[in-house]
């Protein structure tokens, strides 16, 4: 890079594991004090808004289950909670239901994955999951055995574990039968245990990277944890509805990163496990409050390391949810209510793995998108990761690069950001500026 090399180092990790998609990480450094943090992000756009313009309505929750292979649920479930009150559907109870199991499912397989294969090796001195995995194979094994478990609640309910294809608007194009849901009982129940133990486990890591000051922001319901549902609320008193959401969160193009920034009234926040956790654990059933209580664990988290924390325990809760929804399932007369097309505007926010996932649709009378816009979890995160980077890395200055660049990775993977489902690796550049 161009300048004095007597002030400049650069460090490049040509592969950094454990975190989805193509970035990189520039940090300036002016007499041993952070000038800039740029998460940067050059995957090329995928331009999914623009791929649903012209197509029907009919077509939406297949296309943007695509946009993800990991949480295609999150897709679908934002997409057609948008789409149904611009027809005036409702969805009955049943079907309500099956569509919160279907989430049940992708919280489990999305952060089991993240819990034991991505961050753990990072508390526990490990370069991968399979580095962990020749030392520590019954644990792996558990982890692969858990995130089956929601595999196969997915599979069920959505066709398949990946992109399913069962979600349409009104309803589903099938349902399961009352035994078929019975047949999971027996491996959901071992799963709910491997849960309380998985959340025993993390719950005695090491957190050591520094407290931060969090605007939390997820949603909100009357009466349960949210999942589909719920008003947008945050730790600072705010409770919008979702239809506000433009109002109040401003995306922008910054030049370092194809990825667009999301700011709240112009400043960072985080979305995602450790703010729905702070904001809604009283929400939580009492079977998992009670195994929560028993660790120990206060709340609110206000490190990003312990987002594994809250991952497990939103994993046990997904767990007893699943086995109260299939206790309670009578399954409904048709798999899906009629549904009359017509022109209009509709708002959803979902809780995605990884935070709140807002959509908005402009549909025109003939059922064809005319205006789609989707913003993404990690897309909100990405000011609040840059934040944290600056307000730690003086803590880590005196560290060579590579060291450095590691602490960075670890905190960047505490996120569990999205940036795309296929390459994963960062670039770590530290400029030190005269």
């Amino acid at each position: 890079m161009p300048g004095n090399p007597k002030n400049s180092r650069t460090i490049k990790i040509d592969m950094m594991a454990r975190v989805e998609g193509e970035g990189a990480l520039n940090v300036t450094v002016k007499d041993e004090q952070v000038q800039d943090v740029q998460l940067r992000i050059f995957e090329p756009p995928r331009f999914f808004e623009a791929f649903l313009q012209g197509r029907h309505v009919d077509e939406v929750p297949d296309i943007v289950a695509r946009i993800c292979g990991i949480c295609p649920v999150a897709y679908q479930m934002s997409a057609v909670h948008a789409l149904e009150p611009i027809f005036g559907v409702e969805i009955p109870p049943a079907i309500r239901d099956l569509r919160r199991l279907l989430y049940c499912g992708e919280w489990i397989e999305s952060h089991v994955l993240h819990i034991y294969m991505l961050q753990a090796p990072d508390f526990l001195g490990f370069a991968s999951g399979l580095d962990m995995a020749r030392v520590h194979p019954d644990l792996v094994k558990q982890g692969l055995r858990l995130k089956k478990a929601g595999n196969h609640l997915i599979t069920l309910l959505g066709g398949r574990s990946v992109h399913p294809v069962s979600v349409k608007i009104g309803g589903f194009s099938q349902v399961p039968t009352k035994d078929q849901l019975q047949g999971l009982k027996d491996q959901l129940l071992w799963a709910r245990d491997a849960a309380v133990k998985t959340l025993q486990w993390v719950t005695g890591f090491a957190f050591e990277d520094p407290e931060q000051d969090y605007t939390f922001l997820s949603l909100r319901g009357p009466s349960e944890y949210p999942m589909n549902t719920g008003q947008l609320v945050t730790n600072e008193g705010h409770h919008l509805n979702v239809p506000e959401f433009e109002e109040h969160f401003h995306e922008e193009q910054v030049p370092y990163s194809t990825a667009l920034h999301c700011t709240f009234q112009g400043k960072s926040y985080l979305t995602g496990p450790l703010a729905r956790l702070a904001l809604n654990h009283d929400q939580l059933s009492p079977f998992t409050k009670e195994i929560f209580a028993e660790t120990g664990f206060s709340l609110p988290c206000t490190r990003a390391s312990m987002g594994i924390v809250a991952r497990s325990v939103e994993v046990l809760y997904a767990f007893d949810e699943a086995l109260r929804i299939i206790k309670e399932y009578e399954p409904p007369p048709s798999p899906s209510v009629p549904v009359i097309i017509k022109a209009g505007t509709g708002f959803a926010a979902t809780e995605a793995p990884r935070g709140v996932l807002y959509h908005r649709f402009h549909v025109n009378d003939d059922g064809t998108i005319h205006v789609a816009k989707i913003v993404p979890p990690t897309s909100q995160n990405q000011r609040r990761i840059e934040d944290d980077l600056r307000n730690m890395l003086p803590n880590f200055l005196h560290l060579n690069d590579t060291e450095a660049a590691a602490k960075c990775e670890q905190h960047i993977r505490s996120y569990d950001p999205c940036i795309s489902c296929a390459t994963h690796f960062l670039k770590f550049t530290r400029e030190e500026v005269s």
